[in-house]
């Protein structure tokens, strides 16, 4: 009989940026976090790798020991990529604790999640608002002139 393998998937979502969390917990997991293939730890850009391992580092290392993560990510700029992959890594690990842990451990992760920022479970609804006619932007206007 083949070693079973208990994951979840859940997403994160920021602007037009989706990440996408595949979370596993096999004989052999490590406690891995890739994205796109590449370490959390040699993300880029340097600056915004602290606010992509916040929910790690809100948790604990030991919450994530025996999970591996493959997170994809696509659209958007930088920024609203990071925010969907910290999203996407806080309902991961809420969404696997809740399936295979138990309701207690799940409710205490929530917690602390909420607590330090409501967006690494709940997602932004903001979008970019439409360029209408008559300006140059959505909201801006040509400038008036009588003659």
């Amino acid at each position: 009989m083949p070693s079973t393998t208990e994951s979840v998937q859940c997403f994160g979502r920021k602007k037009t940026a989706v990440a996408v969390a595949y979370c596993k917990r096999t004989a052999s997991s490590s406690g891995s976090i890739k994205i796109n293939g590449v370490p959390i730890h040699l993300l880029q850009p340097d600056i915004l790798r602290f606010k992509a391992t916040e929910p790690v580092l809100l948790l604990g290392r030991h919450r994530f020991a025996g999970v591996d993560m493959r997170i994809r990510v696509k659209g958007g700029g930088h920024t609203a990529q990071i925010y969907a992959i910290r999203q996407a890594i806080a309902k991961a690990i809420v969404a696997f604790h809740q399936k295979y842990v138990d309701e207690q451990s799940k409710k205490e992760i929530k917690d602390v999640l909420v607590r330090y920022d409501r967006t690494l479970l709940v997602a932004d609804p903001r979008r970019c608002e439409p360029k209408k006619f008559g300006g140059r932007g959505a909201r801006s206007r040509f400038q008036k002139s009588y003659r």
